[in-house]
C-alpha cells in the first residue's frame, strides 16, 4: 500500500479523533461495467447530487464519464487517482474532435480517495443539472457511461492513452431505490429454452410453450430473472411471456416453433396476454414488496407462451442457444395481483416513417374509450401503475409516456430521451401512478431515419419498427392491451393514391389508380414517392391528427366491445414541452484543499494495517 507521509498522519491523528472518520454512505445501486470485472462502479442520490463510488483493480489513473452516443466526443469526463500519497480529481469535458480539455467549473467533488496493492477507490458526487454547459444533465432518461483505466497516475506522462482498457454501458442512475425483501431459499422454476437452433438471418422470433408447475394453492412471483446464455448478450434481444388458454393439455408442449409463421401451431394463437416482459441490457426484476404476479389459482396462467427475439444480423451460422427465464415465488401471499397493459401504436405496416428524416414522432393512443370501458366495468378506482418498459428498435432515439386527465396533462408517466436500442428495461416509477376510466395515455416514440433511403415499416425486424410501453400495475384486470392503429387510406391520399382494387384479396394491397402507382403495392408507392425533409415533416402533422382504430383486448382472445371503432386522437400541445431545470451553481459546493486531504487522510489513516484488495 502506498503510505502517506508521516506529517500528515500526525495531522490526521490530532484531528481524526474529533472527526471520527467520515460517515457511513450507502450506494443502492451498483453495475460491473468491464467484462473482467475490474471495474465497479456504485451510486446513489444525494438529494439535487447523485454520489458515485468507483473501484478499478488498478493504482494508476481512474477515468468516468457521461457521454449521448457512448464515444469520446461531447463527453463529460472525470479522471481521478491517488499519487504519491495524494488524491486527485479533475472534471475533464471533449470537444466534438474528442479532444481532452479541462473544465474551467470543477463540479465533480472529491469525498475520499483510497488504494491498496492491487485497487484503486474513489468517490464524489456532482449535482445532477450544474448550469456547466460543458457538462452533461443527468435525468431519468438512459445514461451512456464511459470507463477507463491505466497503470499509471496522469501526472507521471502527461495524458496516458489508456489503450483496451475502456469501453461504455447503458444505465440509469437515477432509477429509485428498489426495496428487496427476498429470501436466498424461496423456490424457483425455470423457463429456458432447449437448444434451439438460431438461423442465419437477420431477425428470428421463437415460441416454445411451458407449463408453469402445479401448485395446490396461491403463489405470488416476487422476482424475475433473465438467464441469457453466455456469449449470447447480444442475440437475444427480448422475451415476452404470455399467458394462454386454460382449456390446452400437455401435448403443446412437445416443441417449439418460430412465431408468427404459417405454420405455426394453433394453440400459439390462444397466447394473447403478456404477463412479462425483459428486454436487451436489462437485469432482474424485483415486485414491490405488496405486488406479486399471482400463480396457483384458476384465473391464473397454467400454460404460457415465450417468445424470444434472436437478432443475427451478421447472419452467423450454427447458433445453438439455451435461454430463458427464472421465475422466484412464495407462499406468502402479497395483498395485489399484478397486471401488464401493452399500450401504444398496434404493430404493422401502417405504421410507417418516411426515410432521411433526423425525427419523425409516431403516437400510439390507449384512448380515453377503451379506458372508460375497461376500467368502468372492472374498476372504477382505477390501476395503480408502478413500472413501465418502453420499446422500440434501431430507428428509435426517444420515447414518452403521456398522461391525461379529464383532458389536462399530467406528469409524463414514463420517459427516456436518450432511447438505446441496446438497453431496454422496466422504469421503476418514483411514485405510483393512478389511471382513471376516461384517461388517455399516449406512447409518443421519435424515430431518426437520415440514414435509410427507404420506408421504414411496423414489424417484427429490429429493421422495422415498434412504438409499445408495457405497463406494470396492480390490481390485476381484464385488459391486455390498450392500442391504435393508424387510418391507411388517409396516408395514401398524401401521396396521390386515388383508389384501390377492391375487394382486398392481397397483403399488402395493389393501388388501381393514378397510373405512376397502378399495379403497385401500397409498400412500393410509399417507397417510390419522392421523399424530402419538408414532405416528410408536412406528412409527420398529418400522420398525428389521423382517425384511429382503437384495439382493446382481453385475456383469451376476448374483445372489449369498443374494439375496432374509429376515435379521434385528443388535441394535445406538440411537441411536449419539457418541465424547465433547476440547476445548481458549483461554486458553493467546493470544499477548500485542505478539508478534502483531511477528509481523505482520515478513510485512509483508518484503513492502514487491515485493508485489504478492495473487491
Amino acid at each position: 500500500m502506498r503510505r502517506l507521509r508521516p506529517g500528515a498522519l500526525v495531522l490526521a491523528g490530532l484531528l481524526c479523533a474529533a472527526a471520527a472518520g467520515p460517515p457511513a454512505r450507502s450506494y443502492p445501486h451498483s453495475a460491473v461495467l468491464d467484462g473482467a470485472a475490474a471495474y465497479r462502479l456504485r451510486w446513489g442520490r444525494r438529494g439535487s447530487a447523485l454520489a458515485f463510488r468507483l473501484e478499478v483493480r488498478t493504482r494508476g489513473y481512474v477515468g468516468f464519464g457521461l457521454s449521448a452516443s457512448g464515444g469520446m466526443a461531447s463527453a463529460d469526463i472525470v479522471v481521478g487517482g491517488v499519487e504519491r500519497g495524494q488524491p486527485y480529481l479533475q472534471d475533464y469535458f471533449t470537444d466534438e474532435n474528442r479532444v481532452l480539455k479541462k473544465d474551467p467549473q470543477q463540479d465533480y467533488h472529491l469525498e475520499y480517495a483510497m488504494e491498496n496493492s492491487t485497487h484503486t477507490i474513489l468517490a464524489f458526487s456532482r449535482e445532477l443539472h450544474t448550469c456547466d454547459t460543458n457538462d452533461k444533465s443527468i435525468t431519468e432518461s438512459t445514461v451512456r457511461v464511459i470507463w477507463a483505466y491505466h497503470h499509471k497516475d496522469m501526472g507521471e506522462a502527461g495524458q496516458n492513452y489508456h489503450g483496451s482498457n475502456r469501453g461504455t454501458k447503458s444505465l440509469r442512475l437515477l432509477n429509485p431505490e428498489k426495496e428487496e425483501v427476498l429470501s436466498a431459499s424461496l423456490p424457483y422454476f425455470d423457463l429456458t429454452n432447449k437448444d434451439v437452433p438460431v438461423p442465419d438471418k437477420d431477425t428470428t422470433y421463437w415460441c416454445q410453450m411451458f407449463k408453469i408447475p402445479v401448485q395446490h394453492e396461491k403463489h405470488h412471483v416476487t422476482k424475475v430473472e433473465p438467464l441469457i446464455q453466455k456469449g449470447h448478450e447480444n442475440l437475444v434481444h427480448h422475451i415476452l411471456l404470455y399467458q394462454c388458454s386454460s382449456n390446452l393439455n400437455d401435448s403443446v408442449l412437445d416443441y417449439g416453433h418460430e412465431c408468427y409463421h404459417p405454420n405455426m401451431p394453433d394453440s400459439f394463437l390462444t397466447c394473447e396476454t403478456v404477463i412479462f416482459a425483459w428486454a436487451i441490457g436489462g437485469e432482474g426484476f424485483t415486485y414491490p414488496p405488496h405486488v406479486g404476479l399471482s400463480i396457483g389459482t384458476a384465473a391464473d396462467p397454467q400454460f404460457v407462451l415465450m417468445e424470444v427475439h434472436y437478432d443475427n444480423p451478421s447472419y452467423t451460422e450454427g447458433l445453438i442457444d439455451n435461454s430463458g427465464l427464472r421465475l422466484i415465488y412464495t407462499p406468502v401471499l402479497r395483498k395485489y395481483d399484478a397486471g401488464v397493459i401493452e399500450a401504444g401504436l398496434w404493430v404493422s405496416l401502417f405504421h410507417n416513417i418516411p426515410p432521411g428524416m433526423p425525427e419523425f414522432v409516431s403516437e400510439g393512443h390507449c384512448t380515453l374509450e377503451c379506458l372508460e370501458e375497461a376500467l368502468g366495468a372492472e374498476r372504477p378506482a382505477g390501476i395503480h401503475v408502478f413500472a413501465v418498459l418502453l420499446h422500440a428498435h434501431l430507428a428509435g432515439r426517444a420515447i414518452r409516456m403521456r398522461h391525461f386527465h379529464n383532458g389536462e396533462e399530467q406528469k409524463l408517466l414514463a420517459y427516456d430521451d436518450e432511447f438505446d436500442f441496446n438497453f431496454q428495461e422496466f422504469q421503476y416509477l418514483k411514485e405510483e401512478r393512478t389511471i382513471l376510466p376516461g384517461d388517455n395515455l399516449i406512447t409518443e416514440c421519435h424515430y431518426s431515419t437520415v440514414d435509410r433511403i427507404r420506408m421504414t415499416w411496423g414489424g417484427l425486424s429490429t429493421r422495422n419498427e415498434m412504438c409499445l410501453s408495457y405497463l406494470l400495475y396492480y390490481p390485476r384486470i381484464n385488459l391486455t392491451r390498450c392500442a391504435s392503429i393508424p387510418d391507411i387510406m388517409e396516408q395514401l391520399q398524401f401521396i396521390g393514391v386515388k383508389e384501390i382494387y377492391r375487394p382486398v384479396r392481397t397483403w399488402p394491397f395493389i393501388i388501381k389508380s393514378p397510373k405512376q402507382y397502378k399495379n403497385l403495392s401500397f409498400m412500393d408507392a410509399m417507397n417510390k414517392f419522392k421523399w424530402s425533409r419538408s414532405e416528410g415533416l408536412s406528412y409527420n402533422e398529418l400522420v398525428l391528427k389521423l382517425p384511429v382504430n382503437v384495439r382493446c383486448s382481453k385475456t383469451d382472445n376476448a374483445e372489449w366491445s369498443i374494439q375496432g371503432m374509429t376515435a379521434l386522437p385528443p388535441e394535445i400541445e406538440r411537441p411536449y414541452k419539457t418541465e424547465p431545470v433547476i440547476c445548481s451553481s458549483s461554486s458553493c459546493l467546493h470544499c477548500s484543499l485542505f478539508l478534502t486531504l483531511l477528509f481523505v487522510v482520515c478513510v485512509t489513516a483508518s484503513t492502514i494495517g487491515n485493508i485489504g484488495p478492495f473487491v
